[in-house]
């Protein structure tokens, strides 16, 4: 396990710390898995997290956080879940430390994020993607399938 990126920004200081009000605090997970040969593969989670205060950038956040994973003797529906469940559950605690860091050495009050259901969220997307199959093998030639774009884990 290792950080790769760590990005801390105060687009507004010195200004932001005059500011009176509660932050607005939101989060955005990516997650990117490169093959570094047959079994073993390089996750990267990256958390985002941005503050604001009346519109304004308050913070921003980032750090995208690592591990190499052999993933030996699952079968591909099987492999694809760990790598989107266990492997960013396995990240996270990490990348929130390193946030949680970098906002109190920014000089703003402490944030600590809340855990998150990596396997609440792979569930849905999946429903999401078998809902979007459905959706286009039941279209006949009269109609229009429109396509939603969802964020890929993977």
């Amino acid at each position: 396990l290792y950080t790769k990126d760590v990005s801390f920004e105060i687009p507004n200081a010195p200004q932001i710390f005059q500011e009176a009000g509660q932050a607005d605090v939101k989060m955005s997970l990516g997650q990117r898995v490169e093959d570094l040969s047959d079994d073993v593969k390089e996750i990267v989670l990256t958390v985002t997290v941005t503050a604001t205060i009346d519109e304004k950038t308050a913070y921003l956040a980032e750090v995208a956080q690592a591990g190499i994973f052999l993933l030996t003797g699952f079968n591909e529906q099987t492999s694809h879940a760990v790598v989107n469940t266990l492997c960013p559950n396995t990240l996270f605690p990490y990348a929130r430390t390193a946030i949680s860091n970098l906002v109190a050495d920014g000089g703003f009050p402490p944030l600590t994020l809340q855990p998150v259901n990596f396997e609440q969220l792979y569930a849905q997307r999946m429903q999401q993607l078998a809902a979007e199959q459905n959706q286009q093998n039941g279209a006949s030639d009269g109609e229009e399938t429109v396509n939603a774009e969802f964020p890929a884990n993977d």
